[in-house]
């Protein structure tokens, strides 16, 4: 167990009401124009802040020179990004540093950090491990001890499930954080003029998708199902093509936002997820917040979100999932969702991070800390 013997500070979560505000570097490889659960969580969480008051200065890799990722080219890596992270974090002067992704920006930003003897906290969102391993069969206990060595350092990891931080605790990560998830219940409300005739002529019932189009978001099992009606998928990823190719009888419409996006949950009869890989699923509130009951496998991710309440259908047969979820009525999805709030997981948020020692904001005190051990159990309220 590694220890920081110097005093340091953590948030108090009055910050997100008091007068005197953070500054708050935000590191992360996921960033627009990618379409994913990361980057849709790290925007709301910069609105959340900043309508708080705090000031937040992202460091993404549209900053830097990059390179699409192998398998992937969606997605840009940044290339030698050391020298200009450490300016970018020297300029910015921030109070806190948050850590979001194990890229090369992440691991940029950790090695200044720890060159400085500056605290940060890291977030665990994505199955790193999982996904390498189902591209390239890439060993898992290999992905896993670099994930320990990364997260290792920081003063907590942030995670968005229990059932998540019981199982990094069980692989040796100390005992992570939660930081949960929020819905935007205005944008992604029920619309009941798009119940009758599908906006896309599509036969009912409509089964929805929504999320990257990777191998590893298991889509091939939902498209595989014996299900009547329309099957629908809103993405777009690496594995479009092949499914276009194998599956013609299912309807593509690509990446959708906004408005557009939030039409789609809406006019949806049931909200199919088939990843078995997910640590949260943001798709999962967002569908419920329209309306729309989900079908999953009761695995990490929808076995944390909706667990046995019935707004959603859960079944190691995808099939018997999605037709449950059929009867589920859209009031019990809607409600259900409402108990999720952006503001709530922000407020969490504030509470995880650790501040500098020279900062003179509110803070609760402890001078001998276990570091990726959060939440930190010497500490107490203030």
């Amino acid at each position: 167990m590694i220890f920081l013997k110097k005093t340091y500070q953590v948030a108090d979560p009055a910050l997100g009401r008091a007068e005197k505000k953070l500054r708050i570097v935000i590191v992360s490889d996921a960033a627009a124009p990618q379409v994913n659960g990361v980057v849709r969580t790290l925007g709301k969480l910069r609105e959340q802040l900043t309508s708080m008051g705090h000031e937040v200065i992202p460091i993404t890799p549209d900053l830097f020179r990059t390179v699409p990722m192998p398998s992937y080219k969606e997605i840009r890596l940044a290339v030698l990004p050391g020298r200009r992270m450490a300016a970018m974090i020297e300029a910015a002067n921030p109070h806190a540093i948050h850590i979001a992704t194990e890229g090369p920006l992440g691991l940029a930003a950790r090695r200044f950090c720890l060159r400085r003897g500056l605290p940060f906290t890291t977030s665990f969102h994505t199955r790193f491990g999982e996904y390498l391993h189902a591209r390239t069969g890439f060993p898992l206990s290999w992905s896993y001890a670099f994930l320990r060595w990364f997260h290792r350092r920081a003063t907590t990891i942030m995670v968005a499930t229990t059932s998540l931080q019981q199982e990094l605790e069980a692989r040796g990560f100390g005992k992570p954080s939660i930081w949960s998830r929020g819905v935007d219940t205005k944008l992604f409300r029920p619309r009941p003029d798009l119940q009758g005739a599908h906006p896309l002529g599509l036969k009912r019932p409509v089964f929805l998708y929504v999320g990257r189009v990777a191998v590893e978001k298991n889509i091939d099992a939902f498209l595989e199902a014996d299900l009547k009606g329309s099957k629908l998928i809103v993405g777009e990823g690496p594995r479009l093509e092949h499914l276009k190719k194998h599956h013609p009888e299912a309807h593509f419409a690509g990446a959708l936002f906004g408005e557009t996006l939030a039409e789609a949950y809406a006019a949806a009869d049931c909200f199919v997820f088939p990843s078995r890989t997910d640590t949260f699923g943001l798709v999962l509130i967002e569908a419920l917040a329209a309306g729309t009951p989900v079908a999953g496998y009761p695995v990490q991710g929808p076995a944390d979100v909706i667990g046995d309440h019935p707004a959603g259908a859960l079944d190691d047969d995808i099939e018997v999932a999605a037709r449950r979820a059929l009867t589920i009525p859209r009031e019990t999805a809607r409600d259900f969702a409402l108990t999720f709030s952006w503001e709530a997981c922000t407020l969490q948020f504030l509470t995880n991070l650790a501040l500098r020692d020279d900062s003179d904001l509110p803070t609760r005190r402890s001078d001998d800390v276990t570091l990726a051990g959060g939440p930190l159990t010497q500490i107490q309220p203030v």
